[in-house]
C-alpha cells in the first residue's frame, strides 16, 4: 500500500475520487466536508470552493473505451439526464451546507463566551472569530450570503450569528438562500464550463486540476487577505 500523501488533504480531487474497499464514496465525503466547514468549524483548511467546482466536473458519469465511469450522483442513484444529475448534486450540497450552518448557529448561541476565551489551536483561531464578527456587524444578514463564498468567514459566520442572537427565522432565510446560491453557482459552473471547453476547444479541465485549484484559491482568498491586511495596517497620523 502506498504511503499516504498529506498534500491530499487540500486536494479536492482526492476526496471526489476516494474509494473504500473498492466502493466509491466521493459523494458522501463531499457532503461531509461541506457540512464540516461550518458544522465542525474546519473550514479554514478544507477546499470548499474548489471542491464544489470539481464536483461539478465529476457530477455525471461518462463512457471511456466502452466502459461506463460513474459520476458522483451515481453513488446515490442513476439519472439518465445530465442536468438532473447536476441539479441533484447541487441540492444535496446545499442541504449539507444548511445543516452545517444550523449546527454552527446552535453552537454559537450556546457557547459564545467560551469561544472568546478559548486558547488558539490547530483547529481554532480566535482572530478568525473576531474578524468574522466585524464582518457580520458590518453587513448584517447579508454576511451569511457573502461568507459562503469566502473561506474562513463561512466557517465562523453562523457561529457569530448565534453569538449575537440573530433572529432564527431571518438566519434560516439567509442560510437557505446562501447555501443554494453557493452550491448551484459553483457546481453548475464546473459542469458546464468543463463541457463547453471540451466540446468547443478540446480542452479537458481534468488535465489542469492543479491550475483550477490554484485559481479558485486565489480568487476566494484575496478578499480574505485584503480584509485581514486592513486590520493590521496602522492608520497614518493626520
Amino acid at each position: 500500500m502506498a504511503d499516504f500523501d498529506w498534500k491530499n488533504l487540500i486536494n479536492p480531487e482526492f476526496y471526489i475520487n476516494l474509494e473504500v474497499g473498492g466502493v466509491h464514496v466521493g459523494l458522501w465525503v463531499v457532503l461531509f466536508i461541506i457540512f464540516a466547514e461550518t458544522g465542525l468549524f474546519a473550514g479554514f483548511f478544507l477546499p470548499g470552493d474548489s471542491l464544489l467546482f470539481l464536483a461539478g466536473i465529476y457530477a455525471t458519469g461518462y463512457y471511456q473505451d466502452g466502459v461506463y465511469i460513474p459520476g458522483l450522483v451515481d453513488q446515490m442513484f442513476h439519472a439518465d439526464s445530465a442536468f438532473l444529475n447536476v441539479m441533484a448534486l447541487s441540492t444535496f450540497v446545499a442541504i449539507a451546507g444548511i445543516l452545517g450552518n444550523i449546527v454552527g448557529y446552535w453552537f454559537g448561541s450556546k457557547s459564545g463566551s467560551y469561544l472568546y476565551n478559548k486558547q488558539d489551536s490547530f483547529w481554532f483561531k480566535k482572530k478568525y472569530l473576531i474578524q468574522s464578527k466585524d464582518f457580520f456587524e458590518k453587513h448584517g444578514g447579508r454576511a451569511i450570503i457573502f461568507s459562503r463564498f469566502l473561506p474562513i468567514f463561512r466557517t465562523f459566520a453562523p457561529i457569530v450569528a448565534g453569538i449575537v442572537a440573530m433572529d432564527k427565522k431571518k438566519f434560516m432565510f439567509y442560510n437557505i438562500i446562501s447555501s443554494f446560491l453557493w452550491s448551484y453557482t459553483l457546481i453548475f459552473a464546473g459542469n458546464y464550463l468543463y463541457k463547453f471547453l471540451k466540446e468547443s476547444y478540446q480542452i479537458d479541465l481534468k488535465d489542469h486540476i492543479e491550475l483550477i485549484i490554484i485559481g479558485l484559491v486565489g480568487i476566494t482568498i484575496i478578499p480574505v487577505i485584503y480584509k485581514f491586511g486592513k486590520k493590521t495596517v496602522t492608520p497614518s497620523e493626520e
